[in-house]
């Protein structure tokens, strides 16, 4: 029997807090023994909702906060003054060793400055980047960093390669995981200052299977299992990207209800059709993972609903199995000798 995983899930963060993460956390739970739910939260709110769902009450239970840290709120100011929110005391089971991870839809600065903060950085690790699966024509590519780090040094993006590399191949099975960096240009003197300064670091490093740049029209093709950037241009990738995708997905669907033909055509195409764009919905792949923190915390979309909740706490069970930090730990100190 395998250890059961801890997560700890923020309640209260998100646009659809608390309803749909606590759904979320009760729908994990009923799918896997191996986990073990801890809701950080206002049990006034919480608890109305696990009264009315069916889920096994031995691997869920609440802990009660007084405070939220909303969207809209200074992320450093928020983490220093609000001891008892939720986010800070999910965050602090994680340091505490209380809890193996940490999920949460809640304020992206305040978990990226509560995961440096209060989790903490692995020793040696300079940058903590986030790293979302995002789908391709061949599966999922991991993109590292979408946001965390925007104003990234050289170093800072071989650290992300090598992170995302051990990343990849043990979550995903993927052995010698080929790695990109985003490049406006296919040729190796293409570039602006940072990619010129990376490009040849990752080239010379042996620990990683560099094959070279990324245009951002080669990423949906899936031809590269790790892209490489500055949080910034990550960012931007990702927002494109997701909504590209919903645009296509609301056009086919009007495209296909719009004459008595193409509805004929919809129902025989639709189970087909159905599995097709599910594998391009990110919230099927859970949420961001916080790379290189001393416990693992995920990030989840702000307006994540039930299903990418659940998804995101099932995904936690991996990466404990795995070992995923201690993975890190190894490689980096690896390299600091």
């Amino acid at each position: 029997m395998s250890k059961m995983t801890i997560v700890a899930v923020d309640a209260m963060g998100g646009d659809n807090a608390p309803a749909e993460i606590v759904k979320g956390a009760m729908e994990a739970v009923s799918r896997s023994k191996d986990i073990k739910v801890l809701l950080t939260g206002d049990l006034q709110k919480i608890e109305p909702i696990l009264a009315a769902g069916n889920y096994p009450k031995e691997q869920l239970t609440c802990i009660g906060t007084t405070e939220v840290i909303e969207t809209s709120e200074a992320p450093v100011l928020a983490i220093k003054r609000k001891k008892d929110s939720s986010l800070v005391v999910a965050m602090k089971l994680v340091k505490e060793g209380k809890a193996d991870a940490l999920v949460t839809a809640g304020n992206t600065g305040a978990v990226l400055v509560g995961g440096q903060v209060i989790v903490g950085r692995i020793k040696g690790v300079e940058r903590a980047p986030l790293a979302p699966l995002i789908p391709t024509a061949k599966g999922v590519t991991l993109l590292i960093d979408c946001g965390a780090n925007v104003d990234a040094r050289a170093g800072h993006l071989v650290q992300f390669a090598k992170m995302g590399s051990i990343y990849m191949e043990s979550i995903m099975g993927i052995k010698n995981p080929k790695v990109g960096i985003v490049n406006n240009g296919a040729e190796e003197e293409k570039g602006n200052a940072l990619v010129k300064e990376t490009f040849p670091l990752l080239k010379a490093n042996k620990e990683i299977n560099f094959v070279g740049s990324a245009e951002a029209r080669d990423i949906p093709s899936g031809d590269f299992d790790v892209i490489v950037c500055e949080g910034f241009v990550g960012n931007v990738i990702l927002k494109l990207y997701e909504g590209v995708g919903a645009t296509l997905i609301s056009l086919i669907k009007k495209g296909m209800m719009s004459t008595f033909r193409s509805k004929m055509g919809a129902l025989l195409v639709k189970p087909a059709l159905k599995d097709t764009l599910k594998t391009f919905d990110t919230a099927e792949y859970g949420g961001a993972p916080f790379l290189g923190l001393n416990g693992l915390v995920v990030k989840s979309h702000g307006s994540s609903q039930a299903g990418e909740i659940t998804n995101s706490i099932l995904q936690c069970v991996k990466f404990n199995e795995e070992k995923i930090n201690e993975k890190i730990k190894v490689a980096i100190q690896k390299t600091e000798e």
